[in-house]
């Protein structure tokens, strides 16, 4: 099984979640006429994020295959014009996200989720909300303000 990210040139894709869910499926029918492992065909932006991926994620292909494929942090990438679609062994999935958001981050270039829950599409410039407690540490912020109350009333 295999984790899924996708990074875009933001220009190239729609601005409604509706229009970029039926953009990417459309990207994801590989219709362009050259190869998908080659990085020379897409944006300067997207190469300074794949160059920036595979120094801790090492392309499985050419060109710059990596020779180990037992190495769990060995990813597919599949580059065209305006995005690059990568496959992280599940196993990688929080750290290729967190390594794959910052790098789109630092290159300037969109980022999708096509593996998490919410589908999230994150857009160079947008502001982020601070990010939702785990569901332990709610559990034990609930059980302590619990115990807190039950000490209050026992007194």
């Amino acid at each position: 099984m295999s984790y899924y990210l996708m990074v875009f040139e933001p220009a190239a894709a729609p601005a409604s979640k509706v229009e970029f869910l039926v953009w990417y499926d459309k990207q994801a029918e590989w219709g362009e006429s050259h190869g998908y492992d080659d990085p020379s065909v897409t944006t300067l932006k997207l190469r300074q994020w794949y160059e920036a991926m595979i120094v801790d994620f090492p392309a499985m292909n050419e060109p710059d295959g990596e020779e180990n494929v037992d190495n769990p942090r060995v990813s597919d990438y599949t580059v065209g014009q305006s995005i690059i679609y990568v496959a992280f062994a599940w196993s990688q999935a929080e750290v290729a996200y967190k390594a794959a958001r910052a790098a789109a981050e630092l290159a300037g270039v969109g980022f999708f989720d096509a593996s998490g829950r919410g589908a999230e599409i994150w857009l160079p410039g947008q502001i982020e909300l601070a990010e939702k407690p785990s569901f332990w540490r709610r559990l034990l912020r609930l059980s302590w303000s619990f115990r807190t109350l039950l000490g209050t009333i026992n007194r």
